[in-house]
């Protein structure tokens, strides 16, 4: 398997005891460490990107777009560029201007082959969905309000051709307290076997608390329910992160 294209100097934003943790923004301080973040952070990170192409690959079609929602830095649309048939329009959409620059820079080359198109959108207020066989949202939709989501899952599937499918990757939540405690702890330990200090992961959870929210499975099969799509299943899971495609 070729590698990911991952370029960015190491996450060190947390490591200073004495900082104080403001809410977590996707400001040019996280977007200059953004991809060494989510490679040491998120479990089996390369795995979910592949998954991601293979999954997506099959369902997308020529003459359909294909969206990634909070597309970052472009890796997801640089790892489904190699598969994904010429024919399909890629879309990457980003809240965050500093975000799509490096995106700009990682997929540079990338129009020669295919329509490629990435726009600054906050999908909290509004988002336009169009033509899709395939819309991914990795890492995404804990960050949307859950007051919105349904709203803008509703806008996804609407948007979208029959039989197309919807991907999401989603740290979870559990009913169960001891579980839920029991996966965070598992969690803080892949998070220090990568060379985070427990500082720095004390930190972090702090930025996040109020930004971060995540569903319980049920919620999010709900949520893809109720918005109208069908035939839901995981593809992947690791304690609290969580891989689900949905078909229209």
């Amino acid at each position: 398997m070729i590698p990911l294209k991952l370029d960015s100097e190491k996450d060190q934003l947390f490591e200073d005891s004495a900082t104080k943790s403001n809410d977590f923004k996707f400001d040019a301080s996280v977007v200059n460490v953004f991809d060494d973040m989510v490679s040491r952070s998120v479990p089996f990170y390369a795995e979910m990107q592949r998954m991601t192409t293979e999954l997506a690959s099959y369902f997308a079609l020529p003459g359909t777009r294909l969206y990634d929602i909070g597309c970052s830095t472009g890796t997801t649309l640089h790892e489904l560029d190699r598969s994904v048939d010429p024919g399909v329009s890629f879309v990457g959409i980003d809240n965050s201007e500093e975000m799509l620059a490096k995106a700009e820079s990682k997929l540079d080359g990338m129009r020669h082959n295919r329509e490629l198109t990435l726009e600054y959108g906050d999908i909290n207020r509004d988002l336009l969905i169009e033509n899709a066989s395939v819309v991914t949202l990795l890492l995404t939709l804990q960050f949307v309000r859950p007051l919105n989501r349904e709203r803008i899952m509703k806008r996804i599937c609407e948007g979208m051709v029959p039989n197309g499918c919807i991907i999401l990757i989603e740290k979870l939540t559990t009913e169960d307290s001891l579980v839920n405690r029991l996966f965070i702890e598992k969690y803080y330990d892949y998070k220090r076997r990568n060379g985070y200090s427990n500082t720095e992961i004390a930190h972090k959870r702090e930025a996040l608390e109020n930004v971060l929210i995540p569903y319980r499975m049920e919620e999010n099969f709900d949520l893809l329910g109720r918005a109208g799509f069908k035939n839901m299943e995981v593809f992947f899971r690791w304690y609290n992160f969580c891989g689900i495609i949905a078909i229209k």
